[in-house]
């Protein structure tokens, strides 16, 4: 990393971080160029190691590619202000992020309903006790993204520090 004045290391504040984001993005490998996907998403922490969860069709390049490699990038962020500095002169993005790297594995049976119902839906207020379509999970893919690397930045607003 470059900015080391900006770097995370401390493991409870890059979950923090994780914690603000609503969007996953992930890389994945398609010759030429990376395929890039947004995807809505949850997580579990065992220890230091993270692990995120994202679903979606069992078709199409996303999955196709997934199944292929079955290794991705990952990138999520906060914008937080666009700042300038009038007397500098400068312009900056203030922002918050979390990059990495991550193993791919599809979930069925029992760890894709619980996948799903325990940690997908539980993430968010409003669908955490929502009584959704358990049917529509045969035909769907949920993927474990196992974190191997994980780096974190943050260029907070003058004046604060979180």
């Amino acid at each position: 990393m470059r900015r080391k004045d900006r770097e995370v290391t401390d493991f409870e504040t890059i979950l923090n971080i994780i914690d603000e984001c609503d969007i996953i993005r992930i890389g994945l490998a398609d010759g030429e160029f990376p395929y890039i996907v947004p995807l809505n998403f949850a997580y579990t922490v065992c220890g230091n190691r993270v692990d995120f969860y994202v679903h979606g069709a069992m078709a199409g390049r996303k999955y196709e590619l997934m199944k292929k490699n079955g290794k991705c990038s990952f990138e999520m962020d906060v914008p937080l202000e666009m700042d300038c500095m009038v007397d500098s002169k400068n312009v900056t993005m203030r922002y918050k992020s979390v990059m990495g790297r991550a193993i791919i594995t599809f979930l069925d049976g029992e760890d894709k309903q619980n996948a799903i119902g325990n940690i997908i839906m539980a993430r968010y207020d409003k669908t955490r006790h929502f009584d959704y379509n358990r049917a529509a999970v045969a035909k769907t893919a949920v993927a474990k993204l196992s974190v191997i690397e994980l780096t974190a930045k943050v260029n907070p607003v003058r004046g604060k520090s979180d």
